[in-house]
């Protein structure tokens, strides 16, 4: 996938071999041929399947070297590893106000604007694909309306949580976040509207080509916010909606809240609308070609622009800013964090 910042490659295959030559990233099967090669100076990041590739270490550093980030993930989307130079963020400061935030009340802030964010962007997002649907399909329009409606109330009931202490108040935030999702995706399932099977949002264990395809998105979502939490100088395994658990980037699940509805679920949906979600070879794994497509879609997403801060960016942009914000509202550099708004 190449956008202006440089080319994404999604490397799989099993038995393949991914090393350099000189300048040049090199893909070789088994027997040694070479089947794809790239410069280096053209890539900006490599996604890279868990299972059946090598990769030297020759082509590891001098990715870090040039900050092109490498992305290791599962077939299900989950991201196994980030792989990137040190050298290149400076992260003291930032990571011991983030630490002094779980206390000073700026987390706290930090978590309800998350919450609310997400919860726009969903209603958003309904607001979307309504709009193509409010006389084709009046009934389902109205009904749209009332899920929006509910949502938004529970947005603005997050002005009035009490800013008690971090876990007391997560609590409560996490049931507003669960109350307008019941709505969401109910919305969803109606909008989609049984061109594909949609038994509800599955989390683990999904086998229906929908949900299955949500976990793989936000999979690769969470690799490109990752990377930004990262550059940002911010400690990715210390969050302040989600709560630290070993091995887990709560902070990435923090971040990575307002693009969910307008990045990945987006994608999906359309993708459904169209005809373009098939059913699963395998229960609960993506196919080839159905992988291909959507991951080429999404990515494509990834690199659209959106009207954000008085101008025009590709949403890998936001994202970083996004981050920068974030480390910037942390340190007390600004006194709000405002989410990204997706305009519908």
């Amino acid at each position: 996938m190449q956008s202006p910042s440089g080319l994404t490659a999604s490397i799989s295959g099993n038995g393949c071999h991914v090393g350099k030559r000189s300048e040049r990233l090199v893909i070789r099967k088994k027997d040694g041929r070479a089947v794809w090669q790239i410069p280096m100076a053209r890539l900006h990041e490599i996604i890279l399947d868990a299972r059946g590739l090598s990769i030297t270490t020759d082509l590891l550093t001098a990715l870090a070297e040039r900050g092109i980030r490498t992305s290791i993930i599962a077939f299900n989307g989950k991201p196994v590893a980030e792989i990137a130079s040190p050298l290149l963020t400076a992260v003291v400061e930032t990571r011991k106000a983030q630490f002094e935030a779980l206390t000073n009340g700026r987390g706290l802030r930090l978590a309800k604007a998350v919450v609310a964010g997400k919860i726009r962007n969903q209603l958003r997002l309904l607001k979307y694909f309504g709009k193509y649907i409010s006389t084709s399909q009046p009934d389902l329009f109205s009904s749209l309306q009332e899920d929006i409606s509910a949502m938004d109330d529970a947005r603005r009931g997050i002005e009035q949580v009490a800013e008690t202490s971090l876990d007391e108040t997560r609590a409560q935030l996490m049931g507003i976040e669960g109350q307008a999702g019941q709505r969401y995706w109910s919305a969803v399932g109606r909008i989609i509207g049984g061109r594909v099977p949609f038994p509800g949002r599955t989390h683990r264990g999904a086998s229906d080509p929908v949900n299955v395809m949500l976990n793989f998105g936000y999979g690769v979502l969470y690799s490109q916010v990752w990377g930004a939490v990262h550059f940002a100088g911010l400690e990715p395994f210390a969050g302040f909606l989600h709560t630290d658990r070993a091995g887990k980037p709560s902070l990435v699940f923090d971040m990575v809240e307002e693009f969910r509805a307008p990045v990945v679920d987006r994608t999906v949906i359309s993708m459904a609308q169209l005809g373009q979600v098939r059913a699963l070879r395998t229960p609960g794994m993506l196919d080839g070609d159905l992988k291909t497509e959507f991951l080429s879609k999404l990515l494509e997403r990834i690199d659209g622009t959106e009207s954000f801060d008085g101008g025009k960016y590709r949403i890998r942009s936001i994202i970083q800013k996004q981050c920068r914000l974030a480390a910037s509202f942390i340190r007390g550099s600004i006194e709000e964090y405002r989410p990204f708004r997706f305009k519908w």
